[in-house]
């Protein structure tokens, strides 16, 4: 593997997808003791609608514009999604990472934002991703050091 170029293929997020359900009806409720009429409904059925095409597309990976692979390179990073399109971008330096999960966000010429979480990679791929996330360049490892 080139020490400059990180490959990551994500998998689906179970966790995630039932955060974004669970928060998303969470606010449908709460909409519905604020407003309990005709518009009280149809707001909370959008904002669980919301949360359920937000868990399908970003967490579980199942629609077309679902990012599935993710390649950093530098400053760039290249994005293929479901339908098989690539996003290439320049990766913004506003970056969150904590031990859960890792956001960044594409511009010029690609616009998007992107949310890994730990159990879309394997350890030692997430690692790998926040330590580029929080210095902008990957681990490398000394040839000597692998031999042993």
């Amino acid at each position: 593997m080139n020490e400059r170029r990180l490959r990551l293929e994500l998998e689906p997020s179970p966790l995630l997808a039932t955060a974004l359900v669970g928060l998303h009806g969470a606010a449908a409720a709460c909409a519905l003791l604020v407003m309990p009429a005709f518009p009280g409904g149809l707001l909370a059925a959008l904002l669980a609608g919301l949360g359920a095409r937000a868990a399908w597309t970003r967490a579980l990976l199942r629609s077309r514009a679902s990012a599935r692979v993710l390649e950093l390179e530098g400053a760039h990073a290249t994005i293929t999604l479901g339908d098989g399109g690539t996003l290439i971008g320049e990766v913004a330096a506003r970056r969150y990472v904590s031990r859960f999960a890792v956001t960044f966000f594409l511009r010029r010429p690609a616009r998007r934002s992107l949310l890994v979480t730990r159990d879309m990679l394997d350890a030692d791929s997430f690692r790998r991703l926040r330590v580029w996330a929080l210095w902008g360049r990957l681990p490398a490892v000394a040839t000597k050091q692998l031999a042993a």
